[in-house]
């Protein structure tokens, strides 16, 4: 009794009341820690230019711009950018800790590369002219004080000094070029020439040269020995998220928005960045930043499920101010996320960081999303929190509630009755159903990993009544799932890629689930064809609007019907949709540096609409299939 006794008050000194050793940092604490070590050195962290070269945590900045031979000067430098007279960017080799950088720009007959190499406090950055520039034109390199920071900034002739405020630190920087003329904080130098900007070292300009070589090199060499065959599938995915990865003043955190362009058009203080994090697109973000980045993988996952609402659910979208979307969510892909991060760095703090919250919305969905043991989408009246547009716009209708399903205007809800009883659509929906049953799945192994018995077979026996429930789904003469009006009882048939999805909640026997693949996914008819998988089967007339979620084709649902597929014996069909993934995602990437969010089912063209977003990073799982199919992760 004594033993015991003496051990009991060992364990109260040692332990804190929830029985962890005091010195050992709670999961918060250990991300805290994590986001201020990412939040350091140089990078391109500012969301409006990728020509700004940030120094955090200090905010310090050499920005770069341009001007014509008329006396233009140039606007933001965002990737993908189609505002009237913005600068056309072609991105290359990005890393995700700005060790190096390369893209070139086109404005005005200006064609220049810009490169940068860092390590530590220093950053070099080399602008070449490229052939066919036009004569003329300058290159500003301004120093700026970014997000209110405190910053001592110096500049004479072509020098400059940067010294954070009580930092103890004092950065000397050179510009080597054709001088034109210095002005307040700004270098300007001619553009017919090489450019070399040296801060924090010193180096002769072929010195500096060979820093942003060697870094780049470095770069080129690692991802080449790991990749092999499948170095540009991997190069096309790594630069779009390291490009669009940012910090946001406003939360004090490294995270990976869709795009810059996205941040800037939900941006409601543009001197203080602007961000925005939509649900599925950052779950999936983490998936793919896993590959590379451990820490920037965390970040994401955490930052989007932290945004969870008050109901108990992770928002449609999140941003600053507190703007979320309150009414609604969106596809439950979280737990897939976690745990398959948690497959590669097997770290328990981290399901244990988020799950709980997982937790409370794999209920909400059961809660607030069932119609006779099935789920449909729907959005929810709410208390107004900021009055701005997207609090008001399409709440508690249908257009809300296809907002929630992410596929914003697809035929699949044209003329689906809303109930404004149950917030929801009249349609149990076989794509959500089946995602999740994936969810419970997927949380009960999280429960399990974390001591959450209890949790975990609740969470199966919840995904078992789901998945049973999916079989009245199933249509045998058609040999597909089809979603089910609530209000007649008839099946809709009008499908899409998600029709597919009961696939993931294991719902289907093998049987079935080759004749939904023979008789669906490869029916030339429907979805398959040179370019796969589109949005809207190619036999439904909502195919030529080739608008959005009608007709184009979509990463995420290539991804989501992959993941299905590798539930079943079915190697024939995942090759040819991991190879019609690569063939769709290499051919803008190869042809001009980017990555769209949606691709023409007809020509795999990314470009031909203004509704397809660029630089999207959730359009690389085209490249996570492949580097999944092929065993290179």
């Amino acid at each position: 009794m004594r033993m015991l006794l003496i051990f009991c008050a060992a364990l109260s000194i040692s332990c804190g009341a929830n029985g962890r050793d005091a010195e050992t940092p709670t999961p918060a604490e250990r991300y805290d820690r994590m986001q201020r070590g990412i939040s350091t050195g140089w990078n391109t962290w500012d969301t409006r230019s990728v020509l700004t070269h940030v120094l955090l945590p200090y905010g310090a900045a050499i920005d770069l711009n341009l001007i014509d031979g008329g006396g233009k000067r140039a606007g933001e430098f965002r990737i993908g950018n189609r505002d009237a007279d913005a600068p056309t960017m072609r991105p290359g080799a990005h890393t995700y800790d700005g060790a190096y950088t390369d893209v070139s720009t086109e404005w005005h007959g200006l064609k220049l590369r810009v490169q940068s190499a860092a390590d530590s406090l220093t950053n070099v950055i080399i602008v070449t002219p490229l052939e066919g520039n036009a004569a003329g034109g300058r290159v500003v390199v301004e120093l700026k004080a970014l997000w209110q920071r405190s910053n001592r900034l110096g500049v004479s002739g072509n020098t400059f000094a940067i010294e954070p405020h009580n930092s103890g630190i004092k950065l000397q920087g050179r510009v080597e070029g054709r001088l034109v003329k210095t002005e307040g904080r700004e270098i300007v130098v001619s553009a017919d020439a090489p450019t070399i900007v040296v801060c924090g070292a010193e180096m002769a300009p072929e010195e500096a040269r060979l820093f942003v070589q060697n870094k780049a090199e470095s770069f080129e060499k690692a991802n080449r020995e790991r990749f092999g065959e499948c170095y540009e599938v991997y190069n096309a995915m790594q630069n779009v998220l390291a490009w669009d990865n940012i910090y946001d003043p406003t939360i004090r955190k490294v995270i990976t928005p869709v795009s810059r362009n996205w941040n800037v058009i939900w941006s409601a203080n543009k001197d203080m960045g602007g961000f925005v994090l939509f649900c599925w697109d950052t779950y999936f973000a983490s998936m793919m930043l896993s590959v590379g980045s451990r820490e920037l993988a965390y970040a994401n996952a955490v930052e989007i499920t932290r945004s969870i609402t008050e109901e108990g659910f992770v928002p449609n979208f999140y941003t600053e101010s507190d703007f979320r979307t309150r009414d609604r969510s969106q596809p439950p892909v979280g737990s897939l996320a976690v745990w398959t991060i948690y497959g590669k760095y097997g770290e328990k703090w981290f399901l244990e960081l988020l799950y709980d919250d997982l937790l409370r919305w794999n209920r909400w969905w059961d809660r607030r999303r069932n119609i006779g043991g099935l789920l449909c989408w729907g959005s929810n009246p709410y208390e107004r929190v900021t009055w701005r547009y997207w609090e008001c716009e399409g709440v508690d209708e249908r257009f809300g509630a296809s907002l929630e399903s992410g596929l914003d205007n697809s035929p699949m809800y044209d003329n689906v009755l809303f109930d404004k009883e149950k917030h929801m659509l009249m349609l149990n929906d076989a794509g959500l159903t089946g995602m999740y049953v994936m969810d419970c799945d997927m949380l009960a192994k999280i429960a399990d990993e974390i001591g959450r018995g209890r949790d975990a077979r609740e969470l199966r026996a919840r995904g078992r009544q789901y998945r049973d429930n999916l079989a009245r789904l199933w249509d045998e003469q058609g040999g597909f799932y089809y979603n089910r009006r609530t209000d007649t009882g008839e099946f809709n048939r009008r499908t899409s890629p998600t029709n597919f999805y009961p696939m993931l909640a294991c719902a289907p026997t093998q049987q079935q689930a080759e004749r939904m693949v023979a008789e669906h996914l490869m029916n030339p008819d429907e979805f398959w064809g040179e370019w796969v998988i589109p949005a809207t089967p190619r036999n439904d007339p909502a195919f030529n609007d080739n608008n959005y979620w009608r007709g184009r084709i979509w990463a995420p649902m290539n991804f989501l019907v992959y993941m299905g597929l590798r539930n079943y014996d079915l190697p024939e069909a995942r090759k040819a949709l991991s190879e019609g993934s690569k063939k769709l995602l290499l051919k803008s990437w190869l042809g001009d540096g980017y990555v769209f969010e949606n691709y023409s089912a007809v020509s795999g063209v990314g470009d031909d609409v203004n509704s397809s977003d660029k630089f999207y990073h959730w359009g690389a799982l085209l490249a996570l299939i492949n580097l999944m199919e092929e065993g290179k992760i």
